[in-house]
């Protein structure tokens, strides 16, 4: 509560938080006065915790073209896209305490919980433009073939579809996997348009792209994208285009961090599949990938898709080879083939948790092109 009423503090948005946040300073400054033994002031807690939230390395923007939420947030893909076409971020949602953790050091603000959570839900403001969210995708088959496609209940997508109902955002911007057009034979995918456009109204644009064809990144990752307008309130919705290719110009190169890495990303000779990772991986102009018990190559010269768990259990691995052995990417690379810049801080935790955060998140670069064709309609 207090970091979203001192992000907007100078916005009427601030307004909506504002008794919430004034009980927990009241709180706060009541805890610091017991435990440091130390009168405090309000004024003096505020200023210091406006210090925590304004000195990082992406603080939000005092003055925006236009507002938006940012649910199912991560580590904060779409924020950091949308902050940089002039957006400014008045709620944001995040269930995973690791993300929250990751998302506070570099926003200063830490996302609310588990969105599901109606009481959640009441703290959104009823003042934004734009909704995002890489929701995750659940099984939609029972609802599908009970509901004719019409109800999503059971579903994450059923609280997107709450909050669109409750706020008519001008915009929904949607990301999640390829797949999800195919999933259940089509009928998950139908589902979703059929509420944007037949329950709520919503015109919508949809495209599979990639981030090595749409974003100069190289890293082979397709993601269908769903951008729907309120014909209402943005007349000219039919102005809107997905971003053209571009040419890729950035090589593994640009991207992989020069030097030996930490002894624990190298593979030991005495690894029980050493024999087939020596045979395998010989190229230095390749990312590799471990697939439980083989290796495969990337023919393209780029990244594999970066999966969520290509931190546990050995699958999915992306690996390299430098003058120094074959070792596991660093997650401060596997950040930079998301497109996040090198001046995005990356919080003391464990490894494999970095790695599910990068895996999880979007490719900010190619987030921030269809914004960019987003902002042009609004």
């Amino acid at each position: 509560m207090i970091t979203h009423y001192l992000h907007n503090n100078q916005n009427s948005v601030s307004k909506h938080y504002k008794k919430e946040a004034l009980k927990a300073i009241h709180n706060f400054i009541s805890y610091k006065e017991q435990v440091d033994n130390v009168s405090l002031e309000q004024e003096t807690a505020l200023k210091q915790l406006l210090s925590e939230v304004e000195n990082v390395p992406f603080p939000t923007s005092k003055a925006s073209k236009f507002k938006f939420i940012d649910l199912f947030a991560g580590i904060g893909g779409f924020r950091l896209a949308m902050q940089n076409m002039g957006g400014k971020c008045v709620f944001t949602s995040e269930w995973d305490t690791n993300a929250q953790k990751t998302y506070r050091t570099n926003f200063g603000e830490i996302p609310f919980g588990d969105i599901t959570n109606e009481k959640v839900k009441g703290f959104i403001p009823s003042d934004f433009d734009v909704l995002c969210a890489g929701f995750p995708c659940q099984a939609f088959s029972i609802a599908g073939n009970r509901k004719g496609f019409a109800d999503t209940r059971g579903t994450l997508f059923f609280d997107i579809e709450q909050i669109v109902t409750t706020h008519r955002p001008k915009v929904v911007f949607l990301e999640n996997v390829k797949n999800l057009v195919t999933h259940d034979k089509g009928n998950t995918f139908k589902t979703i348009i059929s509420v944007l456009e037949d329950k709520l109204g919503y015109k919508t644009f949809t495209k599979v792209l990639n981030s090595m064809t749409h974003a100069n990144i190289p890293q082979n990752r397709e993601r269908i994208f769903i951008v729907a307008f309120d014909p209402k309130q943005v007349e000219n919705y039919e102005n809107f285009q997905f971003p053209s290719k571009i040419e890729l110009i950035k090589t593994i190169h640009d991207i992989l961090e020069k030097g030996k890495q930490d002894d624990k990303l190298y593979y030991k000779k005495e690894h029980a599949y050493y024999p087939e990772l020596e045979k395998t991986v010989t190229s230095r102009d390749t990312v590799y990938q471990w697939r439980r018990v083989y290796v495969r190559e990337n023919k393209s010269n780029v990244c594999p898709t970066l999966t969520a768990n290509m931190g546990t259990g050995g699958h999915n691995v992306p690996i390299i080879k430098d003058d120094y052995g074959i070792r596991k990417l660093t997650p401060r690379e596997c950040f930079l083939f998301q497109g996040y810049p090198e001046n995005y801080l990356l919080p003391e935790m464990a490894n494999g948790r970095l790695y599910t955060q990068a895996g999880n998140s979007v490719t900010t670069t190619l987030i921030e092109r269809i914004s960019k064709e987003i902002i042009k309609v609004l």
